[in-house]
């Protein structure tokens, strides 16, 4: 059968995908990225917040047009959406066939067997736990405007049996949907905090780490391919090998990911402010191949609201934290994440958040505006901030980041630099798009090559180039030479 695949979600639902995809084509199923060509649609959801949820219910409608009017014969939707709402979702859009969860992705083999003998798998066969879900802040929508019920109510606190368990290793077969220059390593699934806000412990169960030897055994193999990034990925990294009662695990995986041959940049993102020592930060210093780049969900500067999120830390040891990293590594990039409007965020709150962003200068800055989901503790606190407040809040802060980011941009015209292309302009010829050694894929802004002659550079490909300007977040820059 042709199997098409729409992969939504952050990094660590597309390693999922390109499992599946994998797992498929090792069964002897053909691939196609045309969803009219496809006999078997998959959607690996999301379902974080409820943007989230509406994207994915939007992608599952969209498919099920296929199925309806096109060749599809069946719909499979997976991921984060399909572990918390499984019944609900084949109740509420009849289309779907089956649905597997995040502990479940071996089984599209047993799926896709099963579809093509006709076996009916839109019961529990398919599932670790039936899902009982609460009601939605924001009602899901099909395109007419009738809403889609997810009803029920979900517990507080899920029973570990009924926990996600799986994470593949080293022998899974996996087909990488990224440029083939980068790719992400999952290095452990699950968590094992309870910040208020996040539903994350519940859709991928207890944290749960890989082998180094599993992980290294994976990094040459992408290597050996072409891979050149390597993006090391989990809900925690941070927390690598902790479960494990492996003291100092995290900085050992560095320093022998750093001798992999092949391998040009090694970057972790998902870092934790309570988890990260200071051996992580010596490797990171030593090991040469590893980027001076550090992605730190802070969500937050006030102690308050920080309290009630249930994160560990205050804004004082977040301080003495990003001192501590730039001690150790001058020029080290500093990628953070904030929530606003989290329940019983004042206006002093939110001063005191702004303050610290004028103070910490970060490199990335992305805001959220909080989402009150079902299935968190925060769920129980009245979710009193109003939606425009949020939004309000969201605009300020990012207005602040713009003109940072604009005065560090105009310090560094003149500065020679290495980018790694990730491939031509979309919008201009003649002009390349690549990013810096302290810019992730997908996140972070970008660097544009001018006047390049695109043919000759292929994606992958390393330049010297000079900074010469910059266009909103992006950098503009001159080359001067490549290597390949």
């Amino acid at each position: 059968m042709k199997i098409g695949m729409i992969s939504l979600g952050c990094p660590k639902n597309l390693v999922d995908s390109e499992v599946m995809l994998g797992l498929a084509q090792q069964a002897g199923h053909q691939l196609t990225r045309d969803a009219a060509e496809a006999d078997v649609l998959v959607v690996n959801t999301c379902a974080f917040i409820d943007k989230a949820k509406q994207e994915s219910i939007d992608a599952i409608l969209e498919m099920a047009e296929h199925k309806k009017q096109g060749r599809c014969k069946s719909l499979v939707v997976a991921g984060c959406m399909a572990e918390r709402y499984r019944a609900e979702l084949l109740e509420q859009i009849p289309e779907i066939d089956a649905v597997i969860g995040t502990g479940e992705v071996p089984r599209i083999v047993d799926l896709l067997g099963a579809r093509d003998s006709g076996v009916d798998t839109r019961g529990p066969g398919f599932g670790i736990r039936d899902s009982k879900n609460g009601a939605q802040t924001v009602p899901l929508l099909r395109s007419n405007g009738e809403a889609i019920d997810m009803g029920g109510q979900v517990p507080a606190v899920m029973e570990s049996a009924g926990l996600p368990t799986y994470i593949y290793d080293a022998d899974t077969p996996r087909l990488l949907a990224t440029p083939r220059h980068y790719a992400y390593l999952k290095i452990a699934e699950g968590c094992d905090y309870k910040c208020a806000f996040c539903i994350i412990p519940t859709l991928r169960g207890h944290y749960r780490s890989r082998t180094p030897q599993s992980i290294l055994q994976e990094a040459r193999m992408l290597a050996a391919g072409g891979v050149k990034e390597l993006l090391l990925i989990s809900q925690d990294t941070s927390f690598y090998g902790v479960d494990r009662g492996e003291r100092g695990a995290l900085a050992h995986l560095l320093r022998s990911l750093n001798t992999v041959d092949g391998l040009e940049w090694i970057r972790m993102l998902y870092l934790y402010p309570t988890t990260i020592g200071d051996d992580v930060l010596e490797a990171m210093a030593e090991s040469e191949k590893v980027c001076k780049y550090i992605d730190l969900p802070l969500q937050h500067a006030s102690d308050a609201v920080l309290k009630r999120m249930k994160r560990p830390g205050t804004r004082a040891s977040y301080e003495r934290l990003l001192a501590r990293m730039r001690s150790r590594m001058p020029g080290v990039a500093l990628r953070t994440t904030f929530i606003v409007g989290f329940p019983g965020e004042t206006e002093e709150d939110f001063a005191e958040l702004q303050a610290f962003v004028g103070e910490m200068q970060f490199d990335h800055l992305g805001v959220f505006t909080y989402s009150h989901e079902e299935g968190t503790s925060a769920r129980s606190l009245p979710d009193d901030v109003p939606a425009q407040v949020k939004r309000r809040r969201q605009a300020r802060l990012m207005a602040m980041q713009k003109k940072i980011v604009a005065r560090a941009q105009a310090a560094r015209v003149g500065e020679r630099v290495r980018v790694l292309v990730d491939g031509p302009s979309e919008e201009q010829e003649l002009v390349l798009r690549g990013r810096l050694e302290t810019q992730a894929p997908d996140i972070d802004s970008l660097v544009y090559l001018t006047e390049c002659d695109v043919e000759r550079v292929p994606s992958g490909a390393f330049l010297n180039a000079e900074i010469v300007g910059s266009r909103g977040y992006d950098l503009l820059a001159r080359p001067l030479d490549y290597t390949t």
